[in-house]
């Protein structure tokens, strides 16, 4: 009788333990592919994003494989590595997208990509993802509001750093009235971001590998 029910009880475990298994299994395949479609959903948005900075006609590169990884920084407010998206012109540098974080939104992170010419001057900044509350932090998304095109074509100028707040701190940005943390958190981080291509600008146009074409040059290895 004992081993009939030890018998049992060890065909009941086995079978607990085959299907969790099993089930574990299909979960971590699900997340898998749920993940990849879900990062390769956000790549395209963002290379959409990165076409409305950076008119195509401005460079004659693979702008997706001419790409630099960046360690973490404060002044790009990131906590992990993040992609440099490099745009060059008869093989001459035009401009760099920046992936940057502002991590000081009213309601969290905000994240942006944003473009700078080689000459430093912005070609744009866009808005990736952001929690901020709907109506006051509308006015942050192209879709909705033109605020975020105000950033084009300005630049660092000498001792005019305090011209990079919102009008409300002294500075020269728009802002909406009774929401001012948004606009202050996203201008702080464009400014940044500005700060950091003049301090890297030589690591971020490094020779790359890459053609034109997007092909291998002919000298490299294999």
């Amino acid at each position: 009788m004992r081993r009939t029910l030890a018998k049992a009880a060890a065909h009941t475990a086995f079978n607990v333990l085959f299907f969790t298994v099993i089930g574990t299994s299909i979960l971590a395949m699900t997340y898998l592919q749920t993940k990849t479609r879900i990062e390769q959903s956000e790549q395209q948005e963002k290379l959409k994003l990165i076409q409305q900075l950076i008119p195509a006609a401005s460079f004659d590169n693979d702008i997706v494989a001419d790409t630099q990884s960046l360690a973490a920084d404060s002044l790009l407010g990131t906590k992990t590595s993040t992609t440099a998206y490099r745009a060059r012109l008869h093989n001459q540098p035009a401009a760099v997208v920046l992936e940057a974080i502002a991590p000081d939104g009213y309601s969290g992170r905000i994240s942006l990509i944003i473009a700078i010419q080689a000459d430093g001057t912005l070609g744009g900044v866009r808005v990736v993802e952001h929690k901020e509350t709907p109506g006051l932090g509308d006015y942050i998304e192209l879709a909705k509001s033109a605020w975020i095109q105000g950033f084009d074509g300005k630049a660092l100028l000498p001792q005019q750093d305090a011209a990079w707040q919102v009008r409300k701190d002294g500075g020269q940005f728009d802002y909406m009235a009774g929401a001012t943390i948004t606009p202050r958190a996203v201008v702080k981080a464009t400014h940044h971001a500005l700060q950091y291509f003049a301090l890297h600008r030589d690591e971020l146009f490094a020779a790359s590998s890459i053609t034109p074409s997007g092909a291998a040059k002919s000298g490299d290895k294999k």
